[in-house]
């Protein structure tokens, strides 16, 4: 497996960014990412640990369509969250496994800062040459500052 580690800020209060990423995921992501998911529908679970979401894409996001991603960790007290792609998206791109963990800390009262991790393994072509992946954190990074400014604004 490997691991690419990366850090963000956002300028929203740790409680805000918290609910955002959990108990609102499926509600704000299509607000936050507008151009790229078009809806996320809770499949299994109640948003809790165990609990699958379907990302649905727009045609921005081509050439994925959907991802269906499972809440393998959530710890409340850490306040992490890692999401496993268990179909489709990444796992159709040249990846076998790919999971994201945000842990968030605040730094300020209207500050948080975000720890990315994501983990992954590549899958081989038949002549054992490996797929080459997407870039791995970009597009979480992408997202983290979308929701940021999605905030920010629901706020105001």
């Amino acid at each position: 497996m490997e691991e690419v580690r990366t850090q963000a800020k956002a300028a929203v209060g740790l409680d805000t960014l918290w609910k955002a990423l959990t108990k609102e995921l499926r509600f704000v992501v299509p607000k936050a990412i507008p151009n790229f998911v078009k809806d996320v529908e809770m499949i299994e679970g109640d948003g809790g640990l165990g609990s699958v979401l379907l990302f649905n894409f727009c045609s921005d996001a081509s050439p994925m369509t959907y991802q269906r991603e499972k809440i393998v960790e959530l710890e409340e007290s850490l306040h992490q969250i890692a999401l496993e792609v268990i179909e489709g998206g990444h796992l159709n791109h040249g990846f076998s496994s790919y999971k994201t963990t945000f842990m968030l800390t605040a730094i300020g009262e209207q500050e948080t800062l975000v720890d990315i991790k994501v983990s992954y393994q590549f899958d081989q072509n038949e002549d054992g040459s490996i797929k080459m992946p997407l870039k791995t954190t970009d597009s979480t990074l992408y997202f983290i500052k979308c929701l940021e400014t999605y905030l920010l604004n629901a706020d105001s």
